[in-house]
């Protein structure tokens, strides 16, 4: 099921908004498509539309309502192959938790939906495909799915290495919609979310539809901090990519869109600055030195010729970059993990073998410190407030091993679904 992006506004969207009409006359029961021997109807699919436009979700045109239509099949059709069946509890479950997005009991949320021609069964079929789904994505893919510590520190790599978004490009499209042509205003934006692939679409648009200065401009404005936007608009251009348009924001008298352009960001504090671990050898020849080299696959390896040596030949050593000699930084600079080089000026030779270059960031990473608790329960910040949280700090590796199990779950179960849908019998009458 799809979170709604604008959250809590779905009360407000529910509240007068209009739907399309029916998508055709005549008998409504009659079948558009079969899933494995179970139908779709046209009555089911006209009630599917008009359930995702309330919702205001970017895929409310019919074909795509029918594509989500056809998938629940497949998710129903897996679940009856696994024998999983969902209990009347876990649909009002399913039920409480969709209509207390917008902050409303089951009986409040299905009458609204009732207003709009949608009935309480539509909505009950939505949230039991989403059930028996997740009870099929626990028993089948979550078992398969792991993560790998490497995997926690490549994404923890990838976090200090990604800038922090400071300042976004946005384009504006206001849609005025007066008392009364809320829905008009709503299907022009919806139209275009559909539609527009670029900025020039947007700026087309922004011309034709928008009511504010900016439309003369394509509706292009200037670089602004993202401190200085609306805390509510903040984490919806945030989830935007450069290139993207947003999904239709309801306000006062107006339908908004968004099209952010291009962002800027900064790096988290000492992100850049790297610690190396890495072993130095120091032998008599250049030629025994590029011998053992050309044996060593690892730093561990390294020591395994050094046996019987006196201990100052080979040293491992993790340091700042800033503190390892500078002739030996410059030839560590060009090498990947357990790659050598040989130092030779005439003299003694040195054999250089990086064994790992990561983040400063990450190579001081401690686990996060306990927080003291007073005896009112508070957490221990001045006169019992809860700390504020360092906006510099990184993810623990639970939250980011969390992260990375969700998303692969998620990944995996698209994948299962993509399955049944080339393996599944779907036929028109």
């Amino acid at each position: 099921m799809r979170r709604i992006l604008l959250g809590a506004a779905m009360a407000a969207m529910l509240a007068g908004s209009g739907v399309s009409p029916a998508l055709a006359q005549g008998n409504p029961f009659q079948p558009l498509v079969y899933v494995n021997d179970s139908a779709v109807t046209r009555y089911e699919l006209d009630q599917r539309v008009r359930f995702m436009q309330l919702l205001r979700a970017p895929d409310s045109d019919p074909a795509s309502a029918e594509k989500a239509l056809i998938d629940d099949r497949l998710r129903l059709f897996a679940a009856k192959q696994m024998g999983i069946t969902p209990s009347n509890e876990q649909i009002d479950a399913g039920l409480a938790e969709f209509a207390g997005r917008a902050n409303l009991g089951v009986e409040e949320f299905t009458a609204e939906l009732a207003r709009a021609g949608v009935e309480r069964q539509a909505f009950r079929d939505f949230i039991s495909a989403g059930v028996v789904w997740r009870e099929v994505v626990r028993q089948r893919v979550v078992p398969q799915v792991r993560v790998t510590d490497a995997e926690v520190e490549q994404e923890l790599k990838k976090i200090i290495e990604t800038p922090r978004t400071t300042h976004v490009a946005l384009s504006e499209l206001i849609i005025p919609a007066p008392t009364g042509q809320e829905a008009q205003a709503m299907q022009i934006a919806e139209s275009l979310v559909q539609n527009v692939r670029s900025e020039g679409d947007f700026a087309a648009a922004a011309r034709r539809y928008s009511a504010t200065p900016s439309a003369e401009n394509g509706g292009r404005l200037p670089w602004t901090p993202l401190a200085n936007l609306p805390p509510a608009l903040q984490p919806i251009v945030l989830s935007m990519k450069p290139g993207q348009i947003s999904q239709p924001l309801t306000v006062q008298g107006a339908v908004v869109l968004f099209f952010l352009r291009d962002t800027r960001g900064t790096l988290r504090p000492g992100a850049r600055e790297q610690v190396l671990d890495f072993v130095r050898f120091r032998l008599s020849g250049a030629a025994e030195a590029n011998r053992i080299a050309a044996l060593s696959d690892t730093c561990a390896d390294l020591f395994i010729h050094a046996r019987g040596l006196p201990a100052e030949q080979i040293q491992r050593q993790t340091l700042p970059q800033g503190q390892i000699p500078t002739g030996e930084a410059l030839r560590l600079a060009v090498l990947d993990d357990n790659e050598s080089t040989v130092i030779s000026y005439g003299g003694a030779v040195t054999l250089l073998m990086l064994c790992k270059r990561e983040p400063a960031l990450l190579a001081a990473e401690t686990p996060p410190a306990t927080i003291p608790v007073t005896a009112e329960g508070a957490e221990g910040g001045q006169d019992g407030q809860p700390a504020a949280a360092d906006p510099d700090a990184l993810p623990g590796r639970d939250e980011v091993r969390s992260m990375i199990f969700n998303r692969k779950v998620g990944q995996a179960a698209e994948s299962y679904l993509a399955e049944l849908r080339s393996n599944a019998i779907i036929r028109r009458p």
